[in-house]
């Protein structure tokens, strides 16, 4: 083998030995990491390799998380920008400033009133672009001013919107949010054109969740199309991603109960509910940490790869086959909620887009929630990846609670 061939895969070679090693926990993080960015400087010259290990749990017991290096598909050769194709709802959030939050048969007067863009669809899509990545939004619009509202918000942010569709007959999704004085508020929604998005609108974009690195996808949409976009990826081997919510007919019309999810849900490479949702899911009583493990195992056991369930300060706990562990909290001055959840999403889309292994995907992703809780507003929250960067080099969290 030539000289210059032999250190190229020299990296590969050294993370097998690693596993094997008697090393210390710190010298074999250090060794990860320096063949990690040996190999990321590789890529672009065409080369592609695939090496795997598995990290002792240093708790103790059987659990062992498998961390992977790997290229995703499409790059290996190309050297381009990871792609993501975002589906779920858009929203436009209309909130309204007010002394009081008004009862019921009450009328109060407004001071103030903004619009801005909102849902899981564009605030993922978002943030996923701010991580550097080659977004495409699918999702549906209605036929009013709003429609170009979203298109010209989401532009700033380069995010694709050709496969966001239009339903004429109907309006653009809406959340109505009043705010009080002291910040309390109360909110309605009304899911519009998203309740009409259909199998024809995800067919439309086969191609692009073909050639994406990740299909990131909100349950919050009518069952069919959602089923429709994690067969499309299956089929084409593009990582799925799901936020399990309800299927917007079951939330609308009291359809089936949280805890009834498709079956072809459990199909995704990453499922990543919260631990409420987790628990429901799994038809499990008393969800806490003690009990998050066996949630999680249960979601694996109905056949997703990885369940990663998020549990507010408390972090996060990525279960597998392999074993789970726990990926701490960033602690940062809680200023407001509303987007955490989608810039946790988008944020773990783009470091899954890129290759990097699950438990340091979650990782970058619970520092892009944490920042976006440090600020107002949903998707003018969200954070830059210059921002999760140097958010995850001053407060260096080891993983598993070491």
């Amino acid at each position: 083998m030539p000289a210059s061939s032999f250190w190229r895969f020299f990296p590969c070679f050294f993370l097998s030995l690693l596993s094997f090693a008697p090393a210390g926990v710190l010298l074999r993080q250090a060794g990860k990491i320096f063949a990690y960015k040996w190999l990321a400087s590789e890529y672009a010259g065409g080369y592609t390799c695939t090496a795997s290990k598995n990290f002792s749990d240093p708790q103790g017991g059987d659990g062992e998380s498998t961390a992977s290096l790997a290229i995703s598909k499409g790059r290996r050769m190309t050297g381009r920008n990871p792609r993501v194709v975002v589906i779920g709802g858009t929203y436009v959030d209309m909130a309204v400033r007010c002394s009081q939050i008004p009862a019921a048969g009450q009328s109060v007067a407004g001071s103030a009133l903004s619009y801005s863009i909102t849902g899981p669809g564009p605030t993922k899509a978002a943030q996923a672009a701010l991580c550097g990545c080659e977004v495409q939004l699918v999702s549906k619009v209605g036929g009013d001013p709003f429609a170009s509202l979203v298109a010209r918000s989401l532009a700033e942010y380069k995010v694709k919107t050709d496969l966001v569709c239009t339903a004429e007959a109907m309006n653009t999704g809406v959340v109505v949010t009043l705010v009080g004085r002291t910040g309390e508020n109360a909110s309605c929604f009304y899911a519009g054109a998203n309740g009409a998005l259909q199998e024809q609108d995800i067919d439309a974009a086969e191609q692009e969740i073909s050639e994406a690195d990740v299909c990131l996808v909100h349950g919050g949409l009518p069952h069919e199309a959602v089923v429709r976009a994690i067969r499309h990826a299956k089929v084409h081997g593009t990582t799925v991603i799901l936020n399990p919510a309800r299927p917007v007919e079951s939330r609308c019309i009291g359809g089936q109960s949280a805890g009834e999810l498709p079956m072809e849900y459990f199909s995704a490479d990453i499922l990543i509910p919260s631990l409420c949702e987790a628990a429901e899911i799994a038809d499990q009583s008393g969800a806490n940490m003690r009990t998050a493990k066996l949630i999680g195992s249960d979601l694996v056991a109905r056949g997703v790869k990885y369940a990663v369930i998020t549990m507010g300060r408390r972090g996060c706990m990525v279960v597998s086959r392999d074993g789970a562990e726990q990926i701490p909290a960033f602690d940062v001055e809680i200023v407001n909620q509303t987007g955490v959840g989608d810039a946790f999403a988008g944020a773990l889309a783009a470091s899954v887009a890129v290759g990097d292994e699950i438990n340091e995907a979650v990782k970058f992703a619970s520092a892009a929630g944490a920042l976006a809780c440090s600020k107002f507003g949903a998707i003018e929250a969200l954070p830059t990846k210059a921002e999760i960067i140097q958010l995850l080099q001053s407060e260096d969290l080891p993983l598993g609670g070491q």
